[in-house]
């Protein structure tokens, strides 16, 4: 264990003294895994749940991690959550199964009954203050002080549809800690998605492995063959825009007419749609099939040709679904002034995958060292008032289940072999490319920060920088 040269600050199991070498120990070892329960999941904001799973006064819906358990409820004065324990012995007083046991999520309304401990009986409001102790008389008066009987807050905030809880009362805040990236999601109108579908499974690998295969767009190549068929160099194509950022990722094939790269990019379109969903809706693939003939004025080159293409499906996406009573945004014109990538990473573990107007989302939760928890959710727009019942609980399947969408699927075929992979004789590293495979080594240092004792000021700045950094460099984080 390396401690911080910069003095005071705690020591760190298999520390990144390399940024572009990640010690394989840091994936399995229980040692660091008591660490992060230590002193990284006790202070950063965790996505709780989603805004509409809560829509009505006394909603409440149990969020569940590492062993701490949170009820989430919507009151008369907005958002609350308490830590799901009875102040009397510590049951909790709502749901309480825990993750990795049962999978339903523990849901329900408080509006008339209040919280009732199972046990002894006890009773809080949908604010979290007592209202009965049965037996009252029995404790002594020094036991029946309202700090002592009233549910323990725990600090919850609404960002992105999405309520996100943090035990850390001193943390700097949800938009604080996202950065930039942030605004530039709300104002593709993150908050007015709804999810369609979501499903979950236990992947046999440590969390962070099941993250890092989302952290950059190397491996679909070789995984996801099926998505080089709209343009065969897409991935030469990333790092020529890497070197040349004039150079704008929709590449046409020279081999291949107009009509050609027109036709090979729907097809692209419609496999990341049955792929993964929401990160490209079949309504949205739709409007660009209707869009395949129209060829008349564009440019001769073809780069700019499907450049000005792609433009018009944006434009028709936009305005369509508008028609239809969608609350979306001009999409060309968000695209300029808040451009997002195609995979946005949310710390500690939440992703959003937009392509047009929808978009995927997963959440990862540790279940032990060489366990974690993966859901997938597909999210999209709905005309107001139209809006379906809210998606309470995911679709629990295997993870080689034939039932995930494709894309997701091949993921799960690599991700529990890889686990196996890092016990390997003489594996001691990952060994990452500093160009597209920088977003794995920051995440990881800001995990070594929290590990340590950084100043959440400090941790805060150094997570602003994973906002669009998909596919991206190694950062300085400034610690």
């Amino acid at each position: 264990m390396l401690k911080s040269a910069d003095g005071g600050l705690r020591p760190v199991p298999f520390p990144v003294d390399d940024p572009e070498r990640i010690p394989v120990k840091r994936y399995y070892d229980p040692e660091f895994y008591q660490a992060e329960l230590d002193h990284l999941w006790p202070h950063v904001w965790q996505m709780a749940c989603r805004e509409e799973q809560i829509p009505e006064v006394g909603d409440w819906i149990e969020y569940e991690n590492v062993g701490k358990s949170v009820i989430v409820v919507r009151t008369s004065t907005g958002i609350k959550a308490f830590n799901n324990a009875c102040r009397h012995r510590g049951v909790p007083f709502a749901g309480g199964s825990p993750l990795g046991s049962s999978h339903a999520t523990a849901h329900g309304n408080c509006a008339k009954s209040g919280f009732v401990c199972p046990f002894h009986g006890w009773r809080w409001n949908m604010d979290g203050e007592n209202t009965l102790v049965y037996g009252k008389h029995l404790f002594s008066e020094r036991q029946m002080d309202e700090d002592d009987i009233n549910l323990i807050p725990c600090r919850a905030e609404v960002y992105g549809g999405c309520v996100w809880i943090n035990h850390d009362a001193d943390a700097p805040s949800v938009r604080e800690s996202l950065g930039p990236v942030a605004e530039r999601l709300e104002a593709h109108n993150l908050h007015k998605l709804r999810a369609e579908w979501c499903y979950g499974t236990v992947l046999p690998a440590n969390w962070k492995i099941a993250m890092e295969a989302f952290m950059e767009g190397y491996h679909v190549m070789q995984t996801h063959p099926q998505l080089q068929h709209a343009v065969p160099t897409m991935y030469d194509s990333m790092y020529a825009m890497a070197d040349n950022p004039d150079r704008h990722p929709m590449m046409a094939d020279p081999a291949l007419s107009l009509e050609e790269n027109i036709a090979a990019q729907i097809k692209n379109m419609e496999l990341l749609s049955e792929g993964m969903a929401g990160m490209l809706h079949e309504k949205e693939v739709a409007i660009a099939k209707s869009l395949q003939h129209a060829t008349q004025g564009l440019p001769e080159d073809k780069g700019q040709a499907m450049m000005m293409w792609l433009g018009m499906v944006m434009h028709q996406v936009s305005a369509q679904l508008k028609e239809r009573g969608e609350p979306i945004p001009d999409l060309i014109a968000v695209a300029q002034s808040d451009p997002v990538n195609a995979v946005e990473f949310l710390f500690p573990h939440y992703f959003l995958l937009p392509y047009f107007s929808s978009m995927s989302a997963y959440r990862i939760r540790p279940l032990g060292p060489e366990s974690c928890f993966f859901e997938i959710w597909s999210l999209t727009f709905f005309p107001e008032g139209e809006e379906p019942e809210p998606v309470m609980e995911p679709i629990v399947l295997p993870f080689d289940s034939q039932d995930f969408p494709p894309i997701p699927r091949q993921d799960y075929s690599n991700i529990p072999i890889q686990q196996k992979g890092l016990h390997a004789s003489g594996f001691e590293f990952m060994r990452l490319s500093g160009r597209v495979e920088g977003l794995i080594s920051n995440y990881q240092r800001i995990i070594d920060g929290y590990l340590a004792g950084v100043p959440g000021e400090k941790l805060a700045a150094a997570n602003n920088k994973l906002g669009g950094n998909f596919d991206g460099r190694i950062e300085d984080l400034g610690f």
